[in-house]
C-alpha cells in the first residue's frame, strides 16, 4: 500500500508542474514620491490608431461644417471686408508717397482721405444737378415719344393687323382689378427702397473698414510675416510686398483709365449733342472699371442712345469711341500700368470671367490682381523648387 502511494507521488514521465497563481509581489519604494504628483503618464496613442484617426476625422468634418455655415450666413460681410481690403490696398501707395516726402502716416491718411472726398463732392456736385436736370427733361419727353409712335403709320400698320392698343387696354384693365399685383407692384418699391439703404450701409461700412485698414496695414502686414517660420519669414515678406505693392499701383492705374474713358466719351457726346452725355459718362466711368470687357459693353450703352439722335450720330460715336479703346489698350494702359501687373491675355480673361461669375463687378475688378499674385507665387516658389531638382 505504501509503495502504491510513493508511485503516485512521482511525477509522470513528460508532465509538467502545474503553476499556482499569485498576487504579483508589492514592490517597496525606494523613494517617496513627492505630494501632489501622480507618477509619469504613459505612452501617447499613435496617430495610426483607429480611434485616433477617427476622433480627427470627425473633428475635422466637424470644424469644416461649422466653417461653411458662417461663410454662408456672412457672405455680403465678407464682400464688404474684401471690397475694404481692396480699397485700402488701392490708397497705400499714395499715403506711402507721403510718407517717403516725411509725411507722418497718420497726417498722409488724412491728406489721401480729403483729397478723396473733395474729388467725389466736385464731382457729385456737378453730376448731380446735370442729372436731375436731364432726368426732368426725360420724364417731360416721354409722352411726346409715345405720342409720336402711336400717331406713326408704322405703328397704325401694326395695331390693324395685330390689335396692339386693344390688347394693351385689356391689360391695363386686368392689371388695375387684380390686388395681388398691385400688392406686388408697392412690394417691389418696398424692396427699391430697402436695396437702397442697405447700399448706403454698406458703403459706410466699407469707407470705415477701408479706413481701419489703411491705417493699420503695416502691423496687420507684419503680424502675418510673424506666422511663417523665422527661415523663410524674408522670402514671405519680399513675395508679400511684391503682391501688395502691384495691387495697389493696378487700383490706381485703373482709376486713371476710368477717369480718362469717361472725360473723352463725355467730350464726344457732347461735341455730337447725344443726350443724357453727364449720365452716361458716369456710366462710361464705372464700366471701365471692369477689365476687358467694360470698355466693350459701355461703348454699346452709349451708341445705342446716340440711336435717338439718328443713325448718323450713332456711327461717328461708334468710330470714335472704339478707336478711343484701341488707342487706350496699345499706348495709354501699357504706360500707366506699366509698374502695375502684367497678366497674359487669355490668362485675364478666364480670370475675369471667372471672378464676375463668383463676386459679380467685385469679383471682375479683382480678378487680374489675384490673377497676378497666384502667378508670382508659381513663379517663385514652385518653378523655383523645381529647377532645384
Amino acid at each position: 500500500m505504501r509503495s502504491f502511494a510513493n508511485r503516485l507521488r512521482r511525477p509522470i514521465p513528460g508532465a509538467q508542474p502545474r503553476v499556482r497563481f499569485q498576487m504579483p509581489p508589492l514592490l517597496e519604494a525606494t523613494e517617496p514620491e513627492p505630494e501632489g504628483e501622480f507618477g509619469k503618464p504613459g505612452p501617447r496613442m499613435s496617430t495610426q490608431h483607429p480611434l485616433y484617426v477617427g476622433f480627427m476625422g470627425t473633428v475635422g468634418v466637424g470644424i469644416a461644417l461649422a466653417l461653411y455655415y458662417i461663410t454662408q450666413h456672412t457672405t455680403q460681410l465678407l464682400v464688404w471686408i474684401l471690397t475694404a481690403l481692396f480699397i485700402s490696398l488701392g490708397l497705400d501707395p499714395v499715403v506711402r508717397w507721403l510718407e517717403g516726402r516725411r509725411v507722418p502716416r497718420a497726417a498722409g491718411i488724412t491728406i489721401t482721405l480729403l483729397a478723396l472726398l473733395a474729388i467725389f463732392a466736385a464731382f457729385f456736385g456737378t453730376l448731380i444737378p446735370t442729372l436731375v436736370d436731364q432726368i426732368s427733361q426725360l420724364v417731360t419727353a416721354f409722352p411726346n415719344w409715345i405720342n409720336s409712335i402711336v400717331h406713326s403709320d408704322w405703328y397704325r400698320s401694326l395695331d390693324e393687323q395685330f390689335g396692339i392698343k386693344q390688347r394693351i387696354t385689356d391689360e391695363l384693365q386686368k392689371f388695375g382689378q387684380n390686388s395681388e399685383a398691385v400688392t406686388n407692384v408697392f412690394g417691389g418699391v418696398l424692396g427699391v427702397g430697402t436695396t437702397i439703404a442697405n447700399t448706403t450701409f454698406g458703403a459706410l461700412v466699407v469707407l470705415v473698414l477701408s479706413l481701419y485698414f489703411l491705417a493699420a496695414l503695416p502691423a496687420i502686414k507684419a503680424w502675418g510675416y510673424r506666422l511663417a517660420p523665422r527661415s523663410r519669414r524674408a522670402r514671405v515678406e519680399a513675395l508679400s510686398e511684391e503682391i501688395t505693392r502691384s495691387v495697389g499701383n493696378y487700383v490706381i492705374g485703373q482709376v486713371c483709365v476710368a477717369v480718362l474713358n469717361a472725360t473723352y466719351a463725355f467730350i464726344v457726346m457732347s461735341i455730337l449733342r447725344v443726350p443724357f452725355a453727364a449720365l452716361l459718362a458716369f456710366v462710361v466711368g464705372f464700366l471701365a472699371f471692369i477689365p476687358l470687357v467694360g470698355g466693350v459693353i459701355a461703348g454699346t450703352t452709349i451708341v445705342l442712345v446716340a440711336l435717338t439722335a439718328g443713325w448718323q450720330t450713332a456711327v461717328v460715336l461708334a468710330i470714335a469711341y472704339f478707336g478711343y479703346l484701341q488707342f487706350e489698350a496699345y499706348f495709354v494702359s501699357p504706360r500707366i500700368m506699366q509698374k502695375a501687373v502684367a497678366v497674359p491675355g487669355p490668362v485675364a480673361v478666364i480670370s475675369v470671367i471667372a471672378g464676375g461669375s463668383l463676386l459679380g463687378v467685385l469679383g471682375a475688378l479683382i480678378a487680374i490682381p489675384t490673377a497676378a499674385a497666384a502667378m508670382l507665387l508659381i513663379r517663385e516658389v514652385f518653378i523655383a523648387r523645381q529647377d532645384q531638382h
